[in-house]
């Protein structure tokens, strides 16, 4: 069994993630992994102590590897500056589509034009669990990002970051403006 230090929060949430991820029920889930239904929503709870051959059928089931079962998810953060991303240019028009984030299925987002002066940060409390923000600079410059790491971006720069923990949007240039995605996974 696992020992009492086990992530068992982290199992319990990467459990209900990857499964509503591949669309199967509980009971689905417990059938192809050869475990009860009980364990299986027990663990989901955060209440049960997997066996690791409980896990490992539980990531063959769930197609992924063993280690996303048992680590916590780390908030990822990506960073495009300008000029760099996989661009395709137009046959027809001076034109060039930078592809910066691709949407996931059933994936709402919120789109805002932001406009900032130099001053006090704006800093914005955790939002809901899975939301993540992705901001363009338009004009001016900025430090954007989660409060404990912002970067310092420029006209044409991109970011996303987990808008499920602190973060902040300072202004370093008067009339400082930004699109902001909010994704709600």
């Amino acid at each position: 069994m696992i020992q009492p230090s086990a992530p068992i929060a982290a199992i319990a949430a990467s459990l209900q993630r990857e499964r509503k991820r591949v669309g199967l029920s509980l009971a689905e889930v417990a059938r192809r992994a050869g475990i009860a239904k009980s364990t299986l929503s027990q663990l989901e709870a955060g209440t049960g102590n997997p066996s690791v051959e409980t896990l490992w059928a539980l990531s063959v089931t769930l197609d992924v590897p063993f280690a996303h079962l048992v680590e916590p998810a780390k908030p990822r953060v990506q960073l495009i500056r300008a000029g760099e991303g996989p661009g395709i240019a137009s046959d027809t028009a001076d034109y060039v589509a930078t592809l910066l984030a691709s949407c996931p299925p059933n994936a709402r987002r919120d789109i805002y034009l932001i406009t900032a002066q130099v001053g006090e940060p704006r800093r914005s409390d955790p939002h809901s669990p899975g939301v993540v923000e992705h901001v363009v600079l338009c004009a001016g410059r900025a430090l954007v990002g989660p409060t404990d790491e912002p970067v310092e971006l420029h006209p044409g720069d991109y970011i996303s970051y987990p808008g499920d923990l602190p973060h902040t949007f300072e202004a370093l240039d008067s009339n400082t403006t930004a699109v902001l995605v909010s994704e709600h996974v």
